[in-house]
């Protein structure tokens, strides 16, 4: 029996896929999450007003939508009684705690995390807009093992635009950047992510100068493709090439492990990949092992079709490529099968 914490939501959104994994609802999945997927649960909308979300404030898109996904609510302490038999069934490997930027938000994720970690023993990740160094360190002391801050558009200029001032949004490009700073000093090097889509109008090189920014801070990037969402002041964008993607989650990949950097590589005069400053024979053996082109994020977190429909095209693979797979890849990024 779970005892409750005075600051413990009585609702928490669930994703579909997570939902139907632990249980509270049926259905059938092609692939399944390797960590669940929560979200904070409020009955408007999200103070914040970011162009390409469906909980932004001025979003006319289902309050149950994030992404592509629908999150459809339940009673917290039944969440958290079958949070922990699948954690015993080793369904589920990772807790992603997805926050909307709202009134006492901190203090609801504070005692969410408190409840899931007396009952399981389960790594937490938190995606969310911390509005001072006090908001990390609270998440710390919860019991919380890695952080997200999303920037979410890779220039300052894209960032103004779509969730900055000029939509009337609540965020700041220095100060989610100094944030991030303040979080590796906060969680350590390599536990704190950032979240950045490519598809809003930047060109390549701008995403690998932001990637190039995170890891030499000790921050993770985690690659997302543009998804438009009817009801979003973003619905009627398009998606990006398919082989766009494929070359900056290649390139997101050697930046991480260290096999290339910025200045190594080179881009013509619009800004695209022309060289990852890495020899042939080695690329052909990072393509060909598919890793690059796996969900990136925390580990054990694989989002099926967050990005995209079953049917495809696949920006993000939720699990290990097959050999047909590595040949479309290939084929995509313009290499040799």
């Amino acid at each position: 029996m779970i005892k409750t914490n005075p600051n413990l939501p009585s609702q928490i959104r669930v994703s579909l896929g997570t939902a139907i994994l632990l249980g509270l609802l049926e259905g059938k999945m092609d692939v399944n999450p390797t960590t669940a997927y929560l979200m904070t649960y409020t009955e408007g909308k999200c103070t914040a007003n970011c162009s390409f979300c469906p909980q932004a404030k001025g979003s006319k898109s289902r309050a149950e939508m994030l992404a592509r996904v629908t999150w459809p609510s339940f009673p917290t302490t039944t969440l958290i009684t079958a949070l922990e038999n699948a954690v015993k069934e080793d369904k589920i490997r990772r807790v992603c705690i997805q926050a909307l930027n709202v009134p006492d938000v901190f203090l609801h994720i504070d005692a969410l995390v408190r409840e899931i970690k007396k009952q399981s023993n389960v790594c937490v990740s938190v995606s969310c807009q911390p509005l001072n160094s006090q908001n990390i360190q609270l998440l710390k002391n919860a019991g919380v093992d890695r952080i997200g801050i999303a920037l979410d558009a890779v220039t300052e200029t894209l960032f103004c635009k779509v969730k900055g001032v000029e939509v009337g949004g609540v965020y700041s490009w220095s100060k989610e950047r100094s944030l991030l700073e303040d979080a590796v000093l906060i969680f350590g090097v390599g536990r704190v992510s950032t979240h950045l889509i490519v598809g809003l109008g930047e060109v390549e090189r701008d995403v690998v100068v932001l990637a190039q920014w995170c890891v030499d801070r000790g921050v993770l990037p985690a690659l997302f493709a543009f998804t438009p969402v009817v009801g979003t002041a973003l619905e009627h964008q398009s998606q990006p090439c398919v082989g766009v993607y494929r070359r900056l989650q290649l390139v997101r990949y050697l930046l991480v492990q260290g096999m290339t950097r910025l200045e190594c590589m080179s881009f013509d005069v619009e800004g695209k990949i022309v060289s990852f400053g890495l020899d042939s024979d080695s690329l052909e053996r990072v393509i060909g092992c598919g890793l690059p082109f796996q969900t990136s994020g925390c580990p054990n977190c694989n989002r099926p079709f967050y990005n995209e429909k079953p049917s495809g095209p696949l920006y993000n693979y939720p699990k290990s490529l097959s050999l047909k797979e590595v040949v479309e890849v290939k084929r995509q990024l313009g290499f040799r099968c």
